[in-house]
């Protein structure tokens, strides 16, 4: 499973894989049952890849955040998503010290926390995960 195929969809609980397209729109298999469905094109749909964490120097791409958490717990789940906000706060300075706290909201660590277990759960590897060039140039 490639890193550039993985999206969110907005409404829809979870992580889904990019399977193909078709001429209304994409279909794509949930990571945690593997149930494929269609996705229509006018629908919200964010590629994980194109994501990016503020900071007070730059925006750090949602993969390079995944990574540090994945060096940090030895590559096995995270804390819970449902932790309290100031936990999270507190564990995510220590993944990305200089986040803009103004900008980041909890709702977003939750986000973040979550999508990572997620991927986990489903056996990502982290260490081989790169960016497509595309990505790469838009950061």
């Amino acid at each position: 499973m490639e890193f550039n195929k993985i999206i969110a969809v907005t409404g829809k609980p979870g992580l889904f894989h990019v399977v193909s397209q078709t001429k209304t729109g994409i279909v794509v298999e949930a990571l945690s049952d593997k149930k494929r469905f269609p996705i229509l094109s006018t629908q919200n749909v964010s590629l994980l890849e194109n994501i990016a964490i503020f900071t007070y120097e730059e925006e750090v791409p949602l993969l390079t955040v995944f990574k540090s958490i994945f060096e940090k717990e030895e590559g096995k789940e995270t804390i819970s998503h449902k932790e309290s906000g100031a936990k999270l706060t507190s564990f995510f300075s220590e993944i990305l010290p200089d986040f803009d706290q103004e900008r980041v909201y909890t709702s977003n660590i939750k986000k973040i926390i979550q999508w990572y277990n997620m991927l986990i759960a489903t056996e990502f590897d982290f260490s081989t995960a790169k960016l497509s060039v595309e990505a790469t140039e838009q950061a």
